[in-house]
């Protein structure tokens, strides 16, 4: 009963006649605002029937392909470059950071050249090292033997020094600098300088071709390498970095040897890349330790948490507040660790899905570096007499760096979205519109039928249905006792 009365509800009050469905029909394809389809209907000979039939399918084909192909398109994800010079009248000084390429004073390591290698070791975390068999039992020999050694305490007090004598000049932007403007760090190189680290306000220039001016006193009697383990030239290395990043100096140092005069000229860039999937950065990445994001800095951070998790520890040339490894557990734990972080790619970068993505925003410093033979024959008498050293010694030992900035000017290289949602609504707004005459309006018709039609059809479909079984009760169905009696006589 109550599916009878669904039924007659919808055949009276839903489901129109046949002749109202095809009057609806046809006043829709007489008024729709999609071009073309009225004069189909309209038109009264076959020829034209047909013609605007094919014209009306032809567009609309081409519609579809074109709308798919922009889809297409937009989910490659495509980006633009776009490169920006903008000059200014002043521009921030970058910090620099310089190293020693003779790390240790000689007579602290006259008798422990075993030093060079325990560094090599420790500073492995920043640069691949790979020890050869040769020294394992040296080495082994001195941990056992010495095992409240501290290679950090050693190296910070008998490796390069920066002092009123290694630093002969400094000068920055016409004003001096001295021994106390520069900031200690720790890199591969042992002792570092880093001037500007503290990315004062007031070093900012404003006048191209001037900036920082330096004379060091590489003293190669006072400090000494290891030239089996590689370390053989004589000289400063220095690297230009940002003032809130750590230096990199793994394959990123400028060396400038002893005896020359190095003019470096550079430019200001900054990259901004596209978050994934446009590009590869990812702007939700925070680190720990540091001020800003860099790959250099997540890399580290990386490896000092797996580190700290492996050994218990953490090395002092990584960042973070765990405690500090001896040269043991250095040794046995931190230099094995570091070695199965790179095989096993535990640390890695570039792209988007890797441990540390590409920033979304950075800045680089491209360098252009010029050399001429340092001091002539006057400038060698001038110096011989005012440091008291032969001009032998000078041509030995000093080495002037003068960096500056090239024009007052930074570009920035931007990594933009080819095509953007407002952008690809327009596209398949205009296909519509050029070949159909649609708009947003006549997809809401064509939404409207379809939804009117769908709705009738689930009407008919229901109304069509089977109709459901009768149950009645069980005296009504079940035979008497009479009829059955009767029933068993007559078989």
């Amino acid at each position: 009963g109550i599916l009878e009365k669904i039924r007659l509800y919808l055949i009276k009050k839903l489901l129109p006649h046949l002749e109202d469905r095809r009057k609806y029909h046809h006043e829709f394809a007489s008024s729709t605002s999609f071009h073309g389809v009225h004069n189909i209907v309209q038109t009264q000979s076959k020829t034209r029937k047909v013609l605007w039939l094919l014209v009306v399918v032809g567009c609309l084909a081409i519609v579809i392909w074109q709308i798919c192909s922009r889809f297409i398109y937009y989910f490659t994800w495509p980006t633009t470059t776009t490169v920006v010079v903008q000059y200014v009248e002043n521009v921030k000084f970058p910090a620099v950071t310089f190293c020693n390429l003779n790390r240790f004073q000689a007579h602290a390591v006259s008798n422990l050249k075993i030093i060079f290698l325990i560094w090599n070791i420790v500073s492995a975390v920043l640069q691949k090292f790979t020890m050869e068999e040769k020294y394992s039992q040296e080495l082994n020999d001195f941990l056992l033997g010495n095992q409240n050694f501290s290679i950090k305490d050693f190296t910070r007090k008998n490796g390069f020094y920066l002092n009123s004598s290694t630093l002969l000049e400094c000068e920055f932007f016409g004003k001096p600098c001295y021994p106390q403007d520069f900031e200690h760090v720790f890199t591969e190189y042992g002792n570092c300088f880093t001037f500007n680290r503290n990315d004062l306000p007031a070093r900012q220039v404003s006048l191209s071709g001037r900036g920082l001016h330096l004379l060091f006193d590489v003293q190669q009697e006072q400090f000494t390498d290891e030239p089996a383990l590689g370390y053989t030239d004589a000289g400063i290395t220095f690297v230009i970095h940002s003032p809130k990043e750590l230096p990199r100096f793994d394959g990123l140092g400028l060396l400038t040897p002893v005896g020359m005069h190095a003019q470096v000229a550079i430019r200001q860039l900054k990259s901004i890349i596209q978050e994934y999937p446009w590009g590869e950065c990812k702007p939700d990445i925070k680190l720990q330790y540091h001020k800003i994001y860099s790959t250099n800095g997540c890399l580290q951070e990386c490896k000092a948490r797996y580190i700290q998790d492996w050994c218990g520890c953490l090395p002092f040339i990584l960042p973070g507040n765990g405690t500090e490894c001896d040269l043991l557990k250095v040794y046995n734990c931190v230099y094995p660790a570091v070695y199965d972080i790179e095989i096993k790619g535990l640390c890695t970068v570039g792209t988007h899905n890797s441990t540390c993505p590409a920033p979304c925003e950075e800045t680089d410093y491209p360098t252009t570096v010029t050399y001429s033979s340092f001091g002539g024959e006057k400038a060698m008498k001038y110096f011989s007499e005012k440091l008291k050293k032969s001009p032998e010694y000078i041509r030995q030992n000093l080495v002037r760096i003068d960096i500056k900035y090239h024009d007052l000017s930074y570009k920035i290289t931007q990594q933009q979205k080819a095509l953007t949602i407002s952008e690809l609504l327009a596209d398949v707004g205009g296909q519509l519109g050029l070949f159909c005459g649609a708009s947003m309006i006549t997809i809401i018709e064509l939404l409207e039928y379809i939804f009117t039609n769908f709705c009738w059809m689930c009407i008919f479909l229901l109304l069509k249905a089977p109709e459901m079984p009768q149950w009645n009760n069980p005296s009504q169905n079940q035979p008497t006792h009479k009829e059955k009696k009767k029933g068993i006589q007559e078989c």
